[in-house]
């Protein structure tokens, strides 16, 4: 979890591979009404969101059903939503934390992808930090990040 431009879907990408497990990004979950809201620029409320957690919250059961690892890439920037998506104990989170000037740097070199630098602020005050997460500095490396990941998993 984190706010965007931390490196969730860059992260969980490579923790996914070295685990040998699945990846999914919550980014795929949004309606295209969701989509469109955030390429024009406008924060999404917790009303956007209530469906989007919902189908997450369907995936998760449906991967613990199946006994399925998979690496979930998600903002899940507010303790109501991690609520709805940390029902089971199998579940772990990692909180990929950054500073604002960091994050904004990112999201300025970014091409292609359609949360705008422009929305950042809007993040930073809806996040409500977890204090039941692996919490991680996004300033190092992606390759350490993720050895540091094992090794509070493992």
């Amino acid at each position: 979890m984190g706010v965007s431009g931390s490196g969730k879907t860059t992260i969980g990408k490579l923790l996914a591979q070295s685990l040998n497990c699945e990846f999914s990004d919550a980014d795929t979950f949004h309606p295209p009404a969701n989509i469109e809201k955030m390429q024009r620029g406008i924060p999404l409320n917790d009303a956007d969101r209530k469906p989007w957690l919902q189908e997450l919250q369907t995936a998760i059961q449906h991967w613990l059903q199946e006994n399925r690892n998979v690496v979930l890439a998600c903002s899940a920037l507010k303790a109501s939503y991690r609520q709805t998506l940390l029902f089971d104990n199998r579940i772990q989170l990692v909180y990929l934390k950054g500073s604002f000037d960091l994050l904004q740097k990112r999201l300025q070199e970014r091409q292609n992808h359609f949360m705008s630098e422009k929305l950042l602020k809007s993040q930073f005050d809806a996040l409500e930090e977890p204090d039941n997460a692996i919490c991680i500095d996004v300033s190092l490396p992606p390759e350490t990040i993720v050895y540091f990941i094992k090794t509070y998993l493992f």
